[in-house]
C-alpha cells in the first residue's frame, strides 16, 4: 500500500510531501496549455448542462491553431493537458499538436472535479481519457492536470489512483487561497508524493512574498492583473528558489470573440472575459522573454513501468 493512504490525516499527508527535495533547477520553464473550450469552463458549470455542450459552437480547434503558430514563431513546445470530450471530436487537432513536437497530457473527460466524484468514477475517467488519447495520437500519455486544479485537502486520494492508473506524474496542486481550489499549505515546487515509487507532482508557480504565496503561474491571474506582476514572480523564483517555473492558459483566453454565456454572475463575467483582448500580445512577449520547454524536457519524469 502507497505511503498516502497510510497517514491517519491529510494534514500529515501533506508535510509528508516535502520530505524528499527534487532538484530540477535548469534554462527552461514548463509552458502549458489546458484544451478546453469556452463552454465547458467550470465557471459556468451552473449555467451549462454537459449534455448541451455539441449545441455551443466549438471555437478551440481555431484557437490551437493560433497558438500553435505562436508558439512556432517563438520556437518553444509546450504539453497540452487535453479534454478528452474534445480529442474525441477534433481528432485532427490531436495530430496537429503531436507532429509540432509539443507533449500531449490529459485534462480527464468531460472536465469533472473530483470533489464530485467518486473514486470509481474518478478512476474511469481518467483510465478512459488516456487510453483515448493514446490511441489518437500513437504516443503515450504521461500526465494529468485535474479540471480547476481540484487536487485538494479533501481529494489527496486523486494522486494515488491517478498512479495506479499509468500516469507518471501530475500537475494538479495550486499551493495558494483560493475560493475554488488551492492547498496553502502544499509544497511550491516538483515532488514526491510517495515514498515507495517516483510518481511526480509539480504545482502551478507561486512566488513566496511577506509570508503568503502569491501566483505567479498563469491563468486568470496572468490575464487580470499588470503582466509585471506575472513576471516580477517568475523572476523571484528563478532568481532566488533557482527553480523552473510551471505556466498555463487555456485557448479560449485568446478568443475575445467567443459567445457571451448569458445569466453569468458579476464575478464570473470579470474573471472570464476581462482582458480576452490583451492576452495574446501578453503571451508573445512572455514568450520572448523567457526559455520554454513540454514538461518532460523540464522535469525528471519518472520512466514507464514494467
Amino acid at each position: 500500500m502507497n505511503q498516502l493512504t497510510t497517514f491517519p490525516d491529510n494534514a500529515q499527508i501533506i508535510a509528508g510531501w516535502s520530505t524528499r527535495p527534487l532538484d530540477c533547477a535548469g534554462p527552461a520553464n514548463a509552458l502549458t496549455v489546458d484544451v478546453e473550450d469556452y463552454f465547458q469552463v467550470e465557471a459556468f458549470a451552473g449555467l451549462i448542462d454537459r449534455a448541451d455542450w455539441p449545441s455551443y459552437e466549438c471555437r478551440v480547434e481555431r484557437n490551437i491553431d493560433r497558438i500553435l503558430a505562436m508558439f512556432e514563431r517563438a520556437d518553444v513546445t509546450a504539453t497540452f493537458f487535453t479534454l478528452g470530450w474534445i480529442a474525441k471530436r477534433h481528432p485532427i487537432l490531436i495530430r496537429k499538436i503531436v507532429d509540432a513536437g509539443h507533449e500531449l497530457a490529459s485534462h480527464g473527460t468531460m472536465h469533472y472535479r473530483a470533489a464530485g466524484q467518486s473514486p470509481e468514477e474518478f478512476r474511469e475517467d481518467i483510465v478512459s481519457a488516456k487510453a483515448l488519447l493514446e490511441d489518437l495520437s500513437g504516443v503515450e500519455v504521461k500526465g494529468y492536470r485535474a479540471p480547476s486544479f481540484s487536487i485538494t485537502r479533501d481529494t489527496l486520494w486523486i494522486l494515488e489512483e491517478l498512479q495506479q492508473a499509468g500516469y507518471r506524474y501530475s500537475s494538479s496542486t495550486y499551493p495558494i487561497h483560493h475560493d475554488l481550489y488551492g492547498i496553502p499549505e502544499a509544497p511550491r515546487f516538483a515532488f514526491h508524493p510517495f515514498e515507495a515509487n517516483d510518481f511526480l507532482e509539480i504545482p502551478v508557480t507561486t512566488a513566496r512574498l511577506f509570508n503568503t504565496n502569491l501566483p505567479c503561474g498563469g491563468g486568470g491571474y496572468f490575464r487580470l492583473l499588470p503582466y509585471w506582476m506575472s513576471t516580477f514572480g517568475l523572476n523571484r523564483v528563478r532568481r532566488d528558489d533557482k527553480q523552473p517555473c510551471m505556466f498555463y492558459f487555456h485557448p479560449w483566453e485568446i478568443d475575445p470573440g467567443q459567445p457571451r454565456i448569458p445569466g453569468a454572475a458579476l464575478k464570473t463575467r470579470v474573471r472570464h472575459y476581462t482582458n480576452l483582448g490583451r492576452m495574446e500580445k501578453r503571451l508573445t512577449k512572455l514568450l520572448n522573454t523567457y526559455k520554454w520547454q513540454r514538461i518532460d524536457r523540464v522535469y525528471p519524469i519518472p520512466q514507464a513501468r514494467g
